[in-house]
């Protein structure tokens, strides 16, 4: 969908800017809709793809609406938790890559019994 600049003249619930990111079997939809006040909001939409117990495709749909009011306190948590993920991983990383943290075993003192 191409991109509409402003939001005058768009009836409610009409699409203002919509862009997917596809991540395996997931595919995101981040949808900037209009009111009939002109006031814009966020609907996030996850489809996911899965076959159920009797083998048929299925597709699940979860949606966020964000409202203009809750913009500055939801993305900074969503960042903070993005970081908070990546420093534990990266220290998880760093755990593997150190080998000095680990005992070292001499397989020479088994034969000894």
């Amino acid at each position: 969908m191409e991109e509409n600049q402003g939001v005058e003249g768009y009836s409610s619930n009409e699409d203002v800017f919509s862009k997917s990111v596809r991540a395996g079997k997931r595919t995101y939809y981040f949808d900037v809709k209009s009111t009939k006040k002109n006031d814009l909001y966020l609907t996030i939409t996850e489809r996911k793809k899965r076959i159920d117990e009797n083998g048929q495709f299925q597709v699940e749909k979860h949606k966020v609406f964000l409202y203009k009011e809750d913009f500055t306190k939801f993305s900074e948590t969503l960042i903070e938790a993005i970081e908070y993920i990546e420093t534990t991983l990266s220290e998880k990383e760093k755990e593997i890559e150190n080998p000095d943290k680990y005992t070292d075993i001499s397989f020479d003192d088994l034969d000894k019994n």
